[in-house]
């Protein structure tokens, strides 16, 4: 913890997440054509394709950017690279459909000359081990935005965090943890807690009224429901948007889309001040020492197994 106030000691640091970022930037363009700019922020949601994780509401605010860049040209943006990964259940057809949604915003926004300089967006396939060991070191954000209440653990939080990535997320799963651990200061913490999502459930959740109060957020989602993403297949991803808007929007998108693009704009404004994200990257790192597996183990054998270590026989050599 000492050496996050030590400059030299930064510098090193940001070299290798440099290093880092550099090999997966390689292995993007190797697997997927699209060239990603090493210097802007690496934003990565890399885990298993399901709807309470959530990454529809990061592809809502791809666009909501997206739109926004087009809005206001000119205007000084941190670059971003928006970073996919992970697998779906074969039968899992909304799933499969957030996919294919991904692919589609990612063709619309990598060859639009207007934003490229600004905002990328990639599928990396086949995620597996191999894969993990190029994106999670070389991630500047992590994405851990599933709805509080619905994620059991997480352990992909962990290793982000480990290899120095700074957590966007709500508090849910270990990311409650996490933050106690690093500090609040070091977390970028939005969207509701677990008991404010029941009571809005209790109270009757209206996901309308919020694609009423917001215009650009309505556009993306009209955008989405639209053949602007599908040309020659209107409709395509409409079912994403019916599941949001007609059918009640169980995972509560659209209640928690502000306050996320809130904390995107802190993300971002922090990221400009480098030495500022490497101090919080570097303490993210000090601070999980409680989340190594030799303390998990430890706790495991004593707290759930009632295991003890077995004696060690120590013979002495034969002549």
């Amino acid at each position: 913890m000492p050496l996050a106030e030590n400059a030299e000691f930064r510098r090193a640091w940001r070299a290798v997440k440099q290093e880092n970022k550099n090999a997966l930037a390689q292995t993007i363009h190797s697997l997927t054509g699209v060239a990603v700019d090493t210097d802007a922020l690496f934003d990565c949601q890399v885990k298993r394709i399901h709807e309470y994780k959530r990454q529809l509401l990061n592809v809502l605010h791809v666009l909501f950017t997206y739109l926004g860049l087009k809005a206001d040209q000119g205007k000084p943006h941190v670059p971003r690279a928006v970073i996919f990964a992970g697998k779906a259940a074969p039968g899992y057809a909304a799933a499969k459909l957030i996919i294919r949604l991904i692919h589609a915003v990612a063709e619309k926004v990598n060859t639009d000359p207007a934003v490229s300089s600004s905002l990328k967006v990639v599928f990396v396939p086949n995620y597996g081990v191999s894969l993990a060991e190029k994106i999670i070191p070389a991630a500047d954000l992590s994405e851990q935005i599933s709805l509080a209440g619905t994620e059991a653990a997480g352990t992909g939080n962990m290793k982000f965090s480990l290899n120095g990535a700074l957590t966007i997320g709500t508090l849910d799963g270990a990311n409650v943890e996490i933050r106690e651990e690093v500090g609040a200061e070091n977390f970028f913490l939005f969207g509701l807690t677990a008991p404010e999502v029941e009571e809005k459930r209790k109270n009757g959740y209206d996901p309308r009224a919020v694609y009423r109060s917001n215009r650009r957020l309505a556009e993306v989602l009209d955008m989405i429901a639209g053949d602007a993403l599908c040309p020659g297949q209107p409709g395509a991803f409409s079912p994403l948007v019916r599941g949001l808007l007609d059918q009640g929007d169980p995972y509560m998108l659209l209640a928690d889309f502000d306050a996320y693009a809130e904390c995107q704009e802190r993300v971002g404004a922090s990221y400009e001040d480098q030495d500022a994200w490497t101090r919080m990257s570097i303490l993210n790192v000090a601070r999980m020492g409680r989340f190594s597996s030799d303390r998990t183990i430890r706790e495991y054998a004593r707290e759930i197994w009632d295991a003890s270590p077995a004696p060690v026989r120590i013979e002495a050599p034969k002549p």
